[in-house]
């Protein structure tokens, strides 16, 4: 009998509470990079290829909610419990702007053409900050069901998708007019909501469904029910043919996308899953947990696939040059020793 592969993730330690956020930058050419939100107040940078660490940005005083890099990974944003939503200069951490808001942020987004940043939470508002005039009062949408869970545009910025912590479905909202143009529907509030690199799918995850809607039209394309309720999914960028999905029981899992069959089941977190996201190449997914860790596992192959890569490893698709990451780190806001054990609580509203 064949012995069955084992596979074996990147470990990645630095916060100090559970990891809530992943995202991943689009493929630059200093290679791509990882930025990860936290409950311990610090959204982290790092290399999206090998997951080694670059920087911490310091400034929030509650939970971090959710955090994105702009196109070419040279700015973060971060959404935290602090009732703030801040931007960050990506290669020195300096706090570049702090966007005040009346509650708790648990959404953040950069448009498209990185001009534009969209927060959302508990306020039941979805702002669109003009970070050309960061100053200038926000545009706002004030009629959303529910508190905001998750945000994110599409169609080169003419739509803002969002869901809600307390209502099931996604609501898609013109961004001219400011009003909701359509609603995919869903049992239970949507917990993940990812909009695929290409533009063609929506994936939502609601209770134990994982859901992939047209982005132009709006029908529902495919909905699988998964083995236990399921925090975040996310579909491969590259072949469109796998998607991953974790949640309440620890494990990643890795699933065929036209049949729904299990492909793979990773097990290593010690608390639920809170959040995965594939590499922009596809090569590899990062999960992190309640157990604050982030891993980042190989992707398997399915049967059509050719192997390239070694084995859960760093892949050589990009290369990012040393003397990059030394100017990344250069003047970046270096986590002290000693001080996650002395920081104050961070809400975890």
């Amino acid at each position: 009998m064949e012995k069955k592969k084992i596979a074996v993730p990147l470990v990645c330690h630095g916060h100090s509470r559970p990891v809530v956020d992943l995202f991943y930058s689009p493929i630059t050419p200093d290679g791509f990079f990882l930025v990860s939100a936290s409950k311990d107040s610090t959204p982290m940078l790092r290399n999206g290829e090998t997951g080694d660490w670059i920087g911490t940005f310091e400034g929030h005083k509650g939970a971090v909610w959710s955090c994105c890099l702009d196109r070419n990974a040279l700015r973060a944003a971060s959404a935290s419990a602090d009732f703030t939503a801040k931007i960050w200069d990506a290669l020195t951490g300096d706090e570049l702007h702090s966007f005040e808001h009346k509650h708790i942020v648990r959404a953040c987004a950069f448009s498209e053409d990185t001009h534009l940043l969209l927060t959302g939470g508990v306020e039941k508002i979805l702002r669109v900050f003009d970070l050309n005039r960061p100053d200038a009062p926000p545009r706002e949408v004030d009629n959303s069901p529910g508190s905001v869970r998750a945000a994110a545009w599409l169609h080169s910025d003419q739509t803002i998708l969002s869901s809600c912590s307390d209502i099931g479905g996604v609501r898609l909202w013109d961004m001219r007019s400011g009003k909701i143009v359509q609603t995919l529907g869903t049992k239970l509030p949507v917990t993940s909501a990812e909009v695929s690199e290409d533009g063609r799918y929506i994936t939502t995850a609601d209770g134990s469904t994982v859901r992939f809607w047209d982005a132009n039209h709006f029908g529902l394309v495919k909905s699988h029910s998964m083995p236990c309720n399921i925090e975040s999914a996310s579909l491969e960028p590259k072949h469109g043919n796998k998607f991953i999905a974790g949640g309440e029981d620890m494990w990643v899992h890795v699933f065929d996308f036209t049949t729904g069959e299990e492909i793979g089941c990773n097990k290593g977190h010690h608390g639920p899953v809170h959040c995965l996201r594939f590499s922009p190449g596809g090569e590899s997914y990062a999960s992190g947990s309640e157990d604050g860790t982030i891993r980042i596992w190989q992707t398997p192959l399915n049967h059509n696939e050719h192997d390239t890569s070694p084995a859960n490893g760093p892949t050589d698709n990009v290369k990012v040059a040393a003397d990059v990451v030394t100017q990344k780190i250069e003047g970046f806001h270096l986590a002290k020793e000693g001080k996650a054990g002395d920081k104050e609580k961070a809400a975890d509203v």
